[in-house]
């Protein structure tokens, strides 16, 4: 009888734990967008950490979720790639790319910001890309692109009113590592410069 408590109530939290992380990840997604009218867009999707030479994991993931991002009613939509060689020989954006255009079959507009090292460097070398658009989306987890679209609303204000949602949030996926994710994205959160 006690080892099926124990189980019972180690399955409960479990599912407790991944339903957090479910919410806590929903709410990022919507966190300082709006609805904005308009017809032209940009997708930005922010890098991750890539040592080798092909996109890895959560880059083919992050580049997934930019091109689901992408509204097909949009008269034009310009793809936007962040990440330097943080982490190895090739930067994230030319990895990222190449997955999107190779793999993903991609043959929209393109543009790899491939100089960032950071987020807010993400955000500030991608800035020129976003100022003929009518609405932005900055695609990463959940929690990540939100940070980056505070960066955004920090570093040009004027373009932070373009902010509507991507799709970046699905639920279920990542689904046994968002409780860290949100965990990680809360405890960013609270040391924000």
């Amino acid at each position: 009888m006690r080892k099926r408590t124990w189980l019972t109530t180690t399955g409960t939290g479990l599912a407790l734990l991944m339903l957090w992380g479910e919410w806590e990840n929903w709410r990022a997604s919507r966190r300082l967008v709006g609805v904005v009218p308009g017809t032209t867009e940009a997708v930005v999707v922010l890098g991750y950490r890539n040592a080798g030479t092909r996109a890895n994991a959560m880059n083919r993931w992050r580049v997934r979720a930019g091109l689901r991002s992408i509204d097909p009613d949009a008269v034009e939509s310009r793809l936007v790639l962040c990440g330097g060689a943080c982490a190895g020989p090739r930067t994230e954006a030319s990895l990222m790319a190449r997955y999107a255009i190779q793999t993903c079959g991609y043959r929209g507009e393109l543009v790899l910001e491939d100089q960032s090292r950071t987020t807010w460097e993400n955000i500030a070398f991608a800035i020129p890309y976003l100022k003929d658009v009518d609405r932005i989306k900055i695609v990463s987890l959940p929690s990540h692109a939100a940070k980056a679209r505070h960066y955004l609303a920090q570093q040009c204000p004027d373009l932070a009113t373009h902010l509507v949602r991507g799709a970046d949030y699905r639920f279920g996926d990542w689904m046994p590592l968002k409780p860290a994710f949100a965990l990680y994205g809360l405890l960013k959160d609270s040391h924000r410069p």
